[in-house]
């Protein structure tokens, strides 16, 4: 005889098989699930920086343990790159959902003129219920001057439910600063602008707009506990972006600036380049010697600490709230930055140190991996909607990663995409070559780049006779990957310009 539940089950099968099967479904299928099941999504980016300053991506000298530890516990990707290399055409370009030449907003405005009244990341998920809420930069904003007069800058208000902004004194700051840039006898004193200027400032963290931004982060987070509701919040942090600010405690592991260690140098390292592929910032231009370059490196070190010190506040908060085993989290930046590769300076180039970004997806369950394939910051709209059970729209040109979280050897691309508007610059980028393109039909140059043999990216191989059938080929992918971008649903003409290099 059969007894308890195994009884009544049996009962129920032999006398109402089709009540059985419905109870059934309803256990092991369900219905949609309530948003107070879903998944919460916290968005932490931060503002020019290189994966190669990160000590989970192998970085010695500054030590980064707060975003270590979530990437300890999340997927590391090794291969991530950006859309855009610099902010405004990156942060449209991800928020909106489409490549910048699918938009068109290559300078430093939102995506809503060109995208209508098509949901942005974060809309879509306020159309799903969700609460959003911005803290200071994830459309382009500013900086310094941004940051100074605390402004919305680009910013998208359909985009949000709330939105704040972090005000901070920049390179007024109070304290030690020096002009590095283009200040060879050393008179100039700090300067505002888009400048390689390093204050060791007085105060603490809450001086200045990153420490403000983790307070206010801490607080939304906070007054969520309680809430059935869930959200979208995106963190965004403006260090290490110049000028390199930071509160003095975060320099004397970066002392004496001497011990700083510069890039390889290759002699003639320019002479197998086209012109476009010369970054806009170097140390001939800036006029920076070795000194301030290894200043320059210091500074943008204590920049990263510090801001990964306010990481490390708000994955606290998240902790203490009890809401990180429903959230999911990202950590990245809008795109990389140069430390004097190449006696490259800052962001624009399309080399892998300019173009690729750090990247950790963290979501409760998964077990921590490293991804060596290919994603692009395109992929998180779909990827995050996925996971959270919202219908993914078929218009996105980003890719759902979702399954690379469970299996990392799993790949969705086989390279990645990238441009540098103000050269007219394209990137593709696969396992065994870099491709860089000024010009849509190469008007400025090429250059290939054999990334097993050559990493460091010092010999360009396009105009190589050996070479010509990859190089041609490569042109053709791009080709072929530029009228995918532009056959989309945006009702946008497009112009080609500039003749094929001869």
């Amino acid at each position: 005889m059969l007894t308890g539940d195994k009884s009544l089950a049996s009962l129920l099968l032999m006398r109402t098989p089709f009540l059985f099967l419905g109870w059934l479904f309803l256990c092991t299928c369900g219905a949609a699930k309530p948003d107070s099941t879903r998944y919460n999504v916290l968005f932490l980016i931060s503002d020019d920086l290189t994966y190669t300053a990160l000590s989970c991506y192998g970085n010695k000298v500054c030590q980064t343990p707060n975003i270590d530890r979530l990437a300890a516990r999340g997927t590391r990707f090794t291969r991530a790159y950006c859309q855009g290399t610099y902010c405004g055409p990156s942060r449209a370009s991800f928020m909106s959902g489409y490549y910048p030449h699918a938009t068109g907003e290559l300078g430093y405005r939102n995506p809503r003129p060109r995208i209508g009244d098509r949901a942005t990341w974060s809309q879509h998920f306020i159309n799903h219920g969700y609460h959003a809420a911005r803290v200071s930069k994830i459309y382009h904003m500013g900086v310094p001057g941004g940051i100074e007069g605390g402004g919305h800058g680009a910013d998208d208000e359909a985009s949000w439910t709330e939105r704040f902004n972090s005000k901070g004194p920049e390179w007024r700051a109070p304290g030690n600063g020096e002009t590095l840039q283009n200040n060879p006898d050393g008179k100039k004193p700090p300067v505002g602008g888009n400048t390689f200027v390093v204050v060791e400032a007085d105060g603490d963290d809450l001086v200045h707009s990153d420490g403000r931004t983790a307070a206010k982060a801490c607080e939304l987070i906070a007054g969520r506990k309680n809430s059935k509701q869930p959200f979208w919040l995106g963190v965004g942090f403006v260090r290490p972006h110049v000028p390199f600010v930071a509160p003095r405690s975060y320099y004397p592991p970066f002392k004496p600036y001497s011990k700083m260690i510069l890039p390889p140098k290759v002699k003639d390292d320019w002479e197998d380049i086209p012109k476009a592929g010369i970054n806009y910032c170097t140390s001939i231009n800036m006029k920076m010697d070795v000194r301030r370059q290894k200043k320059a490196v210091g500074g943008y070190y204590a920049s990263v600490a510090y801001m990964d010190a306010q990481v490390g506040k708000v994955l606290d908060a998240l902790d203490q709230s009890g809401l990180a085993e429903k959230t999911i989290i990202i950590f990245t930046s809008d795109h990389g930055f140069h430390l004097g590769e190449h006696d490259f300076w800052a962001k624009v180039s399309l080399r892998d140190e300019s173009a690729g970004v750090p990247l950790i997806i963290c979501v409760p369950g998964k077990k921590p991996a490293v991804c060596h394939s290919f994603v692009e910051l395109l992929d998180l709209y779909p990827t995050t909607a996925a996971l959270c059970g919202l219908k993914v729209p078929e218009r996105l040109q980003g890719k759902d990663i979702s399954r690379m979280l469970d299996d990392p050897e799993h790949e969705v691309r086989k390279d990645a995409f990238c441009v540098a508007p103000m050269r007219k610059g394209f990137l593709l980028r696969d396992r065994n070559w870099a491709y860089l393109q000024y010009g849509e039909e190469a008007a400025g140059g090429r250059e290939l780049f054999d990334m097993v043999k050559d990493p460091g990216q010092f010999t360009n191989l396009a105009d190589n006779a050996s070479h010509a059938d990859i190089t041609r080929s490569f042109e053709d992918r791009l080709a072929t990957k530029l009228k995918a971008i532009r056959t989309n649903d945006l009702g946008i003409s497009y112009k080609r310009s500039g003749a094929r290099k001869k």
